[in-house]
């Protein structure tokens, strides 16, 4: 099956859709069994990654064209726009966290573990960072769960922890070798976060990454779901709509910070990408809040 062909979801069974900056969701694998049945068939998420930590249970795990039989304790990462998929027994259960790559971008500087590959990793090594991998996770849920004042603050920290012991644990994972497109996707999605406050044009990204423009941006079609000049403005204004959410800055200040030169110019960008004025969206959200 080719990789277009593959069905993509926001959360498995419900058609993708547009993420909020700062998208967190958390639940388990046995509240959606009546979608799933026990077989979650080969799909992706797009701009959505996912740590998936089984705690109890066995099954059969597929990563594109690689498949292993587990047991719990078993974690994975994977990145958006990675194909995967499971067939798991009766009483098999695991909590799954899915982060939207808006937010993944934030934790990324915080985070051990490379997150432009998948990792998946078998109940084996030092009991003791499973045991703190098991805690980090339940924290997770539980802040989630709880949805408290301040939960939005505490649970990238807590994301990028979890991601770090699943690093530590790297030794005894499985290679996973992905299709040259969605490789290609990831390394210039981690690229773009690091160089989308820097101007540079798409020829930079495309000679830093030894490809031609038509190959990158066919991989950023497929992966990232737009083309490379599309998916460097996405990120700009990913950072803005985030520093505008969280920060007390001003409008000048974001503008600068996201590699405008001009406060103007990015306020009418921001406009035409969102609709209203940066000042605007800011009141309409810190209302709503």
């Amino acid at each position: 099956m080719s990789q277009t062909a593959i069905p993509e979801f926001f959360v498995y069974g419900e058609p993708a859709r547009a993420l909020d900056v700062g998208f967190l969701h958390v639940e388990t694998v046995r509240a959606r069994a009546s979608v799933h049945r026990g077989q979650v068939l080969a799909h992706k998420h797009p701009q959505m990654a996912q740590i998936t930590f089984w705690t109890s249970g066995q099954g059969l795990y597929r990563i594109e064209d690689r498949t292993w039989s587990f047991s719990a304790p078993t974690v994975s990462f994977m990145p958006s726009g990675v194909v995967h998929g499971f067939d798991i027994e009766p009483g098999t259960d695991a909590i799954v966290v899915s982060v939207a790559d808006a937010a993944l971008a934030a934790v990324a500087e915080h985070s051990a573990l490379p997150l432009d590959q998948p990792v998946f990793v078998t109940g084996r090594g030092d009991a003791a960072l499973w045991e703190r991998l098991t805690d980090t996770i339940k924290m997770i849920q539980a802040e989630y769960a709880e949805a408290q004042a301040g939960a939005e603050k505490i649970l990238p920290p807590l994301i990028a922890v979890a991601l770090s012991h699943i690093a530590r644990l790297d030794t005894q994972s499985h290679a996973v070798t992905l299709p040259a497109a969605v490789a290609l996707g990831g390394r210039l999605r981690r690229l773009i976060d690091r160089h989308f406050r820097d101007d540079w044009p798409v020829e930079r990204y495309v000679e830093e990454l030894g490809t031609t423009r038509h190959l990158l941006d066919k991989a950023a079609r497929q992966v990232l779901g737009v083309g490379v000049r599309q998916a460097i403005g996405e990120r700009r204004l990913v950072e803005a709509r985030r520093l505008l959410l969280f920060t007390i800055r001003t409008v000048e200040d974001i503008a600068y910070e996201t590699g405008f030169n001009d406060a103007a110019y990015f306020s009418r960008f921001f406009r035409q990408a969102v609709g209203v004025a940066p000042a605007a969206w800011r009141r309409e959200r810190v209302s709503s809040k």
